[in-house]
């Protein structure tokens, strides 16, 4: 039983009225941080680095030059190779530590905290610098992994196949590429979140565009129907090409998170008023679960979306995504499995 949904071109017009609108006006563009043009805090950062102590804190590592060679004494004295594996340097400790003595003392004073080099103030675990937000995306990596597991078993064990041992349900192929796109995203942004340096950036930035983007084809093949191969490709090469180059972008040119998120957030939000536009046609046996994702998806936007300080130095705006995102992870994929089982129901009838 095919599911239709003649989708009319006004709403192509809305879609693209909605990313232009998104891009050019909700979001403006971002200011330096206020955290590190502050001058106790400059200061402290030169010092820390000529002394190789903030405050009562000292670093054996700032004897080292950023190659891990030792400033002064022999030269079988070098950096730790767990250090310079994680990059650790002078640099950035006395950043850390003189960031956490000046926030300490704005919240004495009664400020709020403010970001530094363009991030929140976190407080770091066992070196890892967002500890609850890359608990939350190991979380999540696992849900996805469940999901797409249980997705291939129910297809390949469960399910009816083909004479020729293919599955009747002719989405099976995106759904296989969503769940290693999604798996991907994850564990680069808990890399991202254990430590921020350009390479992990860069990883992460580019897994979640390379998601989001695929996640919008599947929605619109799966909302319109599409079967024919060579329709697929006339619709996805359009957003594939975009994606490619806003990835070229970001590694080659400009690492701009800002733009990053604009791109995310508007590709994110279509796929959901495609989701939802195809809800209402649908009806869809499982079509609550569908309302749910929009409904749940729309909030991790407004997460996603505005940005607040981190409490208690652990929990930000972008930590309670990834909380948001676990469960509706799981329903996404028990939808994805029913719709599965639904289609396949569907083609079995017509061919008896």
């Amino acid at each position: 039983m095919a599911l239709l949904f003649p989708l009319p071109f006004f709403f192509f017009f809305f879609f693209f009225f909605f990313f232009f609108f998104f891009f050019f006006f909700l979001f403006p563009p971002l200011h330096a941080s206020p955290g590190d043009s502050d001058p106790l805090y400059k200061d402290c950062v030169v010092q820390c680095e000529k002394s190789g102590c903030a405050g009562d804190k000292c670093f054996q590592h700032c004897k080292f030059s950023s190659d891990g060679k030792p400033v002064d004494g022999p030269w079988y004295l070098q950096e730790p190779l767990y250090l310079r594996w994680k990059q650790w340097d002078c640099q950035t400790d006395c950043r850390y530590h003189c960031m956490l003595s000046r926030e300490e003392e704005r919240t004495n004073l009664g400020g709020e905290p403010v970001k530094y080099h363009g991030k929140w103030p976190f407080r770091r675990v066992y070196g890892i610098q967002e500890p609850v937000a890359v608990a939350l995306a190991a979380l999540n990596l696992a849900v996805q992994f469940h999901g797409w597991i249980s997705f291939f078993l129910l297809l390949n064990y469960k399910l009816p196949l083909k004479p020729n041992k293919k599955t009747y349900y002719e989405y099976t192929g995106l759904w296989h590429i969503y769940g290693i796109l999604a798996m991907n995203s994850w564990f680069w942004d808990a890399a991202f979140h254990c430590r921020h340096v350009e390479l992990t950036e860069k990883l992460d930035y580019s897994s979640a565009v390379a998601f989001t983007g695929f996640s919008l084809i599947v929605a619109i093949l799966r909302a319109l129907n599409v079967r024919d191969e060579a329709a697929r490709v006339m619709v996805s090469a359009p957003i594939i090409s975009f994606v490619t180059t806003h990835i070229l972008y970001l590694n080659f040119y400009k690492l701009d998170h800002g733009l990053n998120t604009k791109v995310c957030l508007v590709m994110g939000i279509t796929q959901l008023l495609v989701w939802a536009a195809w809800g209402v046609v649908s009806h869809h046996p499982s079509q609550w679960k569908l309302w749910a994702l929009v409904s749940g998806g729309a909030v991790t936007m407004l997460l996603k979306a505005f940005d607040f300080p981190p409490y208690g130095g652990y929990v930000d705006a972008h930590a309670l995504w990834h909380a948001t995102s676990i469960p509706l992870s799981y329903i996404w994929w028990s939808f994805v499995r029913d719709d599965a089982e639904f289609i396949t129901s569907g083609v079995l009838k017509k061919v008896k």
